[in-house]
């Protein structure tokens, strides 16, 4: 990796504050890579194997309903994650999918090989595992808080 992407990384809000040495752990087993729009990056159920730090571009996070096809639950883009559930410990699967809707450059991690330098050094796991906490509750208060809105208009009453 390039001291230029090496400096991009570091300054992913993700990462931001990293000790230099983790930094280092993560540059060394990181790649960054160009998804043309229109790709899917992962379906739900299917063994989940890599996340990636989106630099440049548009990701939808989407399910399948039953009936209705596929209900985008999230678009992320610039400075966003996608794809942390290869951080959990096997078999971590996808709990929903994800396809790119403009051209995506990004730093793209093997989930299996940042779980390893978490076994190697636990003050990194320690470290990334606050960070995807605060990931995971940032996006349950967003559901959270479309749901409300979605049953608002609705027109529905308790």
């Amino acid at each position: 990796m390039t001291t230029l992407e090496k400096s991009v990384l570091s300054a992913q809000p993700f990462l931001r504050g990293l000790p230099d040495h983790h930094l280092d752990t993560l540059a060394a087993i990181c790649r960054h890579v160009a998804v043309p729009s229109g790709r899917r990056l992962f379906e739900e159920d299917e063994h989940a194997g890599r996340f990636w730090l989106i630099d440049a571009g548009q990701v939808v996070i989407d399910t399948m309903v039953l009936g209705r096809g596929r209900l985008v639950i999230e678009t992320l883009g610039r400075s966003d994650v996608v794809g942390v559930s290869s951080l959990l410990p096997p078999p971590s699967l996808w709990r929903f999918g994800a396809v790119t809707t403009q051209p995506m450059q990004a730093f793209e991690f093997d989930g299996r090989a940042v779980r390893a330098a978490y076994d190697s050094d636990p003050s990194l796991g320690y470290e990334l595992s606050w960070r995807v906490i605060g990931l995971v509750v940032r996006r349950l208060e967003a559901t959270h808080a479309r749901l409300i809105d979605a049953y608002a208009r609705s027109g529905l009453t308790p």
